[in-house]
């Protein structure tokens, strides 16, 4: 679907790619106010966790566990948060998000106000992305960056 903003994520913005699984693309988010913050969203368009069979979708669930995972051991957040809405994007995408106590808008949802985004340096993204493909790694997920 090309008039779809995650369909073409993807190719859009190759400097934020993380990982190609199974089920699921991942990308970091462009503002990295919270380190760390990505999407996990299906290679295929659907809207609804109900579209996917069974199957499918613990593949996801799974996938969404994993990097959630790699980025509790690459950051060390207080907490990881996890949100799927699509209302904005008709795509199933998760924004999982690390969280710090410390961060200014804690404890409320990171987009509960605004804040001032931290826009990386191309290079600064590719680390970032390698840093999260490297916990990935050590917990047996197999992809392609």
């Amino acid at each position: 679907m090309n008039s779809c903003p995650i369909c073409t994520k993807w190719e859009d913005d190759v400097d934020q790619r993380i990982i190609e699984l199974e089920h699921t693309l991942v990308s970091l988010n462009r503002d990295q106010f919270f380190a760390g913050y990505c999407f996990v969203y299906t290679k295929d368009h659907v809207t609804e966790l109900f579209h996917l069979s069974e199957t499918v979708r613990n593949g996801v669930m799974a996938e969404v566990c994993a990097v959630a995972e790699a980025l509790h051991n690459a950051f060390s957040p207080d907490k990881i948060n996890y949100e799927l809405l699509g209302n904005m994007a008709p795509h199933m995408h998760w924004h999982v998000v690390p969280r710090r106590s410390s961060d200014p808008l804690w404890p409320r949802p990171h987009w509960s106000e605004p804040h001032q985004e931290l826009i990386l340096k191309s290079e600064e993204y590719l680390a970032r992305a390698e840093l999260i493909r490297t916990h990935l790694g050590k917990l047996g997920v197999k992809g392609r960056a």
